[in-house]
């Protein structure tokens, strides 16, 4: 299944300058292109298009103990409200919260690794508000945060 996903503002990395009127094609759980939306909608005129405001860019790598809640379960879908889609292997140890990290697609990274938007990487988007606040997060192409 593919989607295209486009923002008000796109940044390749997070230390990029976001743009306008930039798109990225993802196609199940990897990235197939990023383009301008114009190119991809030619491109792929069937595929769902989704638009958010703010500005969109790779998901976040959480490097500390993860949020609480109670349940891993819950402590994993709080870290999608964060715009993260990856987690250092040291705050997921506990076997019931490393469990839930792996049902949930979650990357579990030895070091910290630098995320961009590039075609054949995984589909791990977020989508910021200006504030900061995660807006949306999508990890392995599955979207799994929506702000109400």
């Amino acid at each position: 299944m593919r989607t295209i996903h486009t923002a008000t503002l796109l940044r390749m990395t997070p230390d990029d300058e976001p743009v306008p009127g930039r798109a990225v094609l993802v196609t199940g759980s990897r990235i197939e292109a990023v383009a301008s939306l114009d190119e991809l909608t030619q491109a792929y005129p069937q595929v769902r298009v989704r638009r958010w405001a703010g500005t969109l860019g790779p998901a976040l790598v959480h490097d500390g103990p993860l949020p609480p809640a109670p349940s891993p379960r819950e402590r994993v879908h709080a870290l999608f409200q964060l715009g993260a889609a990856a987690v250092l292997a040291a705050h997921v140890a506990e076997p019931a919260l490393r469990a839930a990290a792996v049902r949930n697609d979650v990357a579990v990274l030895d070091e910290v690794r630098p995320q961009a938007l590039v075609p054949s990487a995984r589909a791990d988007l977020a989508v910021f508000a200006a504030d900061g606040t995660c807006l949306a997060a999508v990890v392995a192409g599955r979207l799994v945060h929506r702000r109400a």
